[in-house]
């Protein structure tokens, strides 16, 4: 813990040496970064598989590939993102120029979670030192080979005193939550969320929050519905269902409940075969604690499909069940190849019957009808979707990313990264060969004239 208190004194002294003022140094930082990653790619990907199972496309696809994009943008746009923003002058100071300042916060605290354990580190990390900050990166304990992947590859691209990682389990966390940060980002659970978040307001400390929630999706009666099986199918099942954004549980039609249901296992066996286990493109669950915990919620589910698991192989058939609001699977995330199903026949009761619990990270609507589609987005209130597809999107980088309430606080991705990991400086640049009296005493005889001036401008 000693070490870890001169390593943040590092950070701090070099954050102070002003050497991330320079946009040249920053930028040329994110091009060693780039060639690093591609240079170390199959271990990556063997790291991803060591500790998830996760086949190569999906770790290419999305660990690697969103990372180097991410590099492409910023490493394109780190001059024009820096550069102070003209903005219009309010006639009350005239004759003036304003504009917005980005300064970067100083010190920043990156904490990641074990599902995408390398892309939810460095996408990050990549804002924070576009925007110039020195950054100090916690991976998860839970994924170990791709943690000290990343370790390394930090080590052999960074001075340590720019950007660290730090490695560790629950002692290492407390211990970081309780030292002096300039920003904090977390990605991971709501419960550990608030944790962060109460560590944080101790300092004052401002932070990003990405949680999670249960992630609804609804298939209404006029929806494509092989298609929309297809593409639900896939996103639940990415990453055997470890992502944030899967969808959750399935409100269907009652009009279509019988054919959507058989279509998603028709979806299933398209994509994994008669026998999943077997299947060398279908990842698996992360440790044993996470496996038992999706096992109990299975348990107690009225399972339609799959179920079946093997713990030695920490193994779960993809499965679908029915399920009501009562049931134990819809108090909590899934965060695994589970599937509940629930009936609908009125959308805009089912609407708010989802609002009546947390805000979730996502939603998904699959129908054919536009006022349907904007009733969707417009009544529920979630951080972010599609209409007619799922997770694609995450992989924008011009649409924010982030969640509200429950599932998350602030968002990022793209220029949106880079406001997050820089304070907004307002100035007002007064010229000096006009110097207008009104504003100085005595005030009295002025005030009517002001009233005018005010009514005049509104």
């Amino acid at each position: 813990m000693e070490d870890l208190q001169v390593l943040i004194k590092q950070h701090q002294d070099f954050f102070q040496s002003k050497k991330l003022q320079s946009v040249v140094f920053r930028k040329n930082s994110l091009v060693k970064l780039r060639k690093s990653i591609i240079e170390n790619e199959k271990d990556l990907l063997a790291a991803l598989y060591k500790d998830l199972k996760k086949p190569t496309f999906e770790a290419y696809t999305s660990e690697v590939a969103l990372v180097l994009t991410e590099l492409d943008y910023f490493i394109k746009n780190i001059e024009k993102l820096n550069k102070p923003k003209r903005v219009r002058s309010s006639i009350l100071n005239f004759p003036s120029k304003d504009y917005i300042y980005s300064d970067a916060y100083g010190v920043v605290l990156i904490m990641a979670p074990w599902n995408y354990p390398f892309l939810l580190v460095v996408s990050p990390l990549i804002a924070a030192i576009a925007a110039g900050n020195c950054v100090v990166c916690k991976p998860s304990e839970e994924t170990p080979h791709t943690s000290n992947f990343i370790a390394g590859l930090m080590a052999s691209t960074f001075n340590p005193a720019h950007v660290s990682v730090v490695e560790g389990g629950l002692e290492t966390n407390r211990f970081l939550l309780k030292q002096k940060w300039d920003y904090i980002f977390f990605t991971g659970s709501t419960k550990v969320g608030k944790i962060v978040l109460k560590a944080a307001a101790e300092q004052l400390c401002p932070v990003t929050l990405e949680l999670g929630g249960k992630s609804p999706v609804v298939v209404h009666k006029d929806a494509e519905l092989k298609l929309a099986a297809k593409r639900i199918v896939w996103g639940k099942l990415f990453n055997a269902g470890q992502t944030c954004i899967a969808p959750d549980y399935l409100y269907v039609h009652e009009e279509i409940k019988d054919e959507f249901c058989s279509y998603l296992v028709e979806a299933i066996k398209l994509e994994l075969g008669e026998n999943p286990e077997q299947n060398p493109e279908y990842a698996r669950i992360v440790n044993k604690r996470h496996f038992d915990r999706i096992k109990a919620l299975i348990n107690d589910a009225e399972v339609i499909y799959g179920g079946k698991v093997d713990a030695e192989e920490l193994y779960i058939e993809p499965t679908l069940c029915f399920s009501t609001w009562d049931s134990e699977i819809m108090k909590e995330e899934i965060f695994g190849p589970v599937l509940p199903v629930l009936v609908y026949n009125d959308l805009e009761q089912t609407i708010s019957t989802i609002n009546k619990y947390d805000k979730p990270l996502s939603a998904y609507y699959f129908g054919a009808q536009k006022k349907d589609q904007e009733l969707f987005l417009t009544t529920l209130y979630f951080g972010g979707g599609c209409i007619n597809d799922t997770l694609i999107h995450n992989t924008c980088e011009n649409l924010p990313f982030g969640g509200v309430g429950n599932s998350g606080i602030g968002s990022y991705h793209g220029a949106k990264s880079f406001e997050c990991f820089s304070h907004q400086k307002g100035i007002v640049k007064r010229a000096t060969w006009l110097d207008v009296p009104l504003r100085y005493r005595p005030y009295l005889t002025k005030l009517p004239l002001v009233k005018k001036m005010f009514k005049y401008l509104t």
